[in-house]
């Protein structure tokens, strides 16, 4: 560790911080150096420490022990307010703005200039925001109502929110997940600019090719503790592998063989005006079906149709050759289909609720006694799928939302797998969890295809379907526009399909 003479000439630094929530240690020994200029990684698996890192900066946790400076001088916040106000900004996946507010507004919310009247300096604040976002390169309207802006928009906004109060540490947490290849860049030139201005920026992301496209430095954690930092240039990704899990992942797509049987989910022109349009294939017992195509091309909306969530004009579906009835999940869910959906958080899982009571939430009905649900038939049931998953936790009745991302994931998995579906749609099945997640996910996935379920995988991650399908489907602004058995499935081939004319591809 460097001496205090030596902190001093960086933005900030944690040495050796220590963080538990009564038996559960989240950090037990997180170390980590910012300097001015430079833009950060931070990496490791999911319940590597690096939120709960995060979290001690930001203030919503207090450490219990172990150093933290900024500037080379040792704080201690108790409320984000005190760690914004010593110019700390956090930059979340999904930002939380006043949706009913115009983008200026949202800027300067809670500390608006006034004139020499006490009014609020409407054209102060515009100015200002024009000024900002002419720095930063982008060209949002600051009069618009930041409802109906895409994330990447938003997270925009909450930059120039940052640079407003003169934030001199930036942390992007996972800022990338939901944005499309166009957003990211745009988002990384935002950054450099930033990093060009003396700003010290810390990057979270589990996507190497980001990591190393973007960031000087890479500190990565694993169990909760520091292992090392290495300049960008001097590391590789299998390195990074190695550290951040222990081990080398040297199958990250391990595909069983399985032998491909009958028909048991068939989509036959499904049309939904605006959204997708004459959507027709199948999915065979034992085979992974990957949905690949670009954000925005109608997959997860797909999906969401069969399933029941979403409407449809026209078109069936059908399971086993029996139809599937409109807009009915239970319907489905009772005839053996399941769907694993893309938020997690939102869509899969009641976060305030235990591992148990989220596994048994779409079976209860038949744990039930005369209709009464015991605990020890729920217990037992969840701890099926929770052993056979590897979901780490301290234990079952812990709330879901204190999980790792990769551990929510599991959950969800369980709660449908529970349910003993013929068919399984998995949409985006490992976005934001970490490369040793990631691993064990296409495991349990290639071992259910093996035994003989039928899946549907939709990614954005084109090694991944690559990696796990047995054949590939594509689509573009809500068509199919291709389909490739394993063998034909380039990474040329399926992007040309993600990125032609529909009809030419056709």
């Amino acid at each position: 560790m460097a001496s205090d003479a030596e902190a001093s000439a960086h933005a900030l630094e944690l040495r050796r911080v220590v963080k538990s929530f009564g038996p559960v240690v989240a950090l037990r020994s997180g170390s980590l150096t910012l300097d001015r200029g430079s833009i950060h990684a931070l990496i490791g698996e999911n319940g590597a420490g690096k939120s709960t890192l995060v979290k001690i900066i930001a203030g919503l946790y207090r450490r219990d022990s172990g150093e933290f400076l900024l500037d080379g001088e040792s704080v201690d916040f108790t409320s984000t307010a005190q760690s914004k106000a010593a110019g700390i900004a956090v930059i979340y996946q999904e930002p939380t703005l006043f949706p009913d507010l115009s983008v200026v507004e949202n800027i300067f919310m809670g500390r608006q200039p006034t004139n020499r009247i006490g009014r609020i300096d409407r054209r102060a604040m515009r100015d200002e925001a024009v000024q900002i976002f002419s720095r930063l390169g982008v060209g949002l309207d600051p009069d618009r109502v930041t409802d109906g802006l895409s994330i990447a928009d938003q997270q925009i906004i909450e930059i120039a929110k940052a640079i407003s109060l003169d934030a001199r540490v930036l942390i992007m947490d996972e800022p990338t997940a939901a944005l499309s290849g166009v957003e990211v860049e745009r988002l990384f030139a935002v950054a450099r600019s930033l990093r060009d201005e003396g700003r010290a920026l810390l990057f979270i992301s589990h996507r190497f090719d980001e990591v190393f496209a973007l960031c000087d430095t890479v500190t990565v954690m694993r169990d909760g503790s520091y292992v090392e930092t290495t300049p960008i240039v001097e590391t590789s990704v299998d390195e990074l592998v190695r550290q951040m899990v222990g081990r080398d992942v040297t199958e990250l797509f391990p595909k069983l063989p399985a032998e491909i049987g009958e028909t048991v989910l068939e989509v036959d022109g499904l049309t939904r005006a605006g959204v997708f349009r004459d959507i027709s294939f199948t999915v065979r017992a034992g085979e992974i079906v990957g949905l690949a195509g670009l954000v925005g091309a109608g997959r997860s909306e797909v999906a969401r149709a069969i399933f029941g969530v979403d409407p449809y004009e026209s078109g069936t579906v059908r399971l086993l050759g029996a139809a599937l009835p409109k807009g009915n999940p239970r319907a489905a869910t009772a005839r053996g289909l399941a769907l694993v959906p893309e938020d997690r958080r939102r869509q899969g899982l009641v976060l305030d609720e235990g591992v148990t009571q989220n596994i048994t939430l779409a079976i209860r009905g038949k744990l039930a006694t005369w209709g009464l649900l015991w605990g020890g038939a729920e217990n037992e049931a969840a701890q099926i799928w929770a052993s056979r998953l590897e979901v780490k936790t301290a234990a079952l009745d812990a709330e879901t939302g204190t999980l790792s991302g990769g551990n929510q994931q599991k959950v969800v998995l369980g709660k449908w797998l529970a349910t003993e579906p013929k068919v399984l749609i998995v949409d985006e099945p490992t976005r934001g969890i970490d490369v040793g997640t990631k691993a064990e996910v296409h495991r349990l996935l290639s071992q259910l295809a093996q035994e003989g379920m039928a899946i549907l995988m939709i990614s954005s991650e084109l090694p991944e379907v690559l990696g796990m399908a047995d054949r590939v489907l594509v689509m573009r602004e809500g068509r199919l526009t291709g389909e490739f058995p394993r063998a034909e499935a380039s990474p040329e081939a399926v992007m040309y399909a993600a990125t032609a004319d529909a009809e030419a591809a056709r």
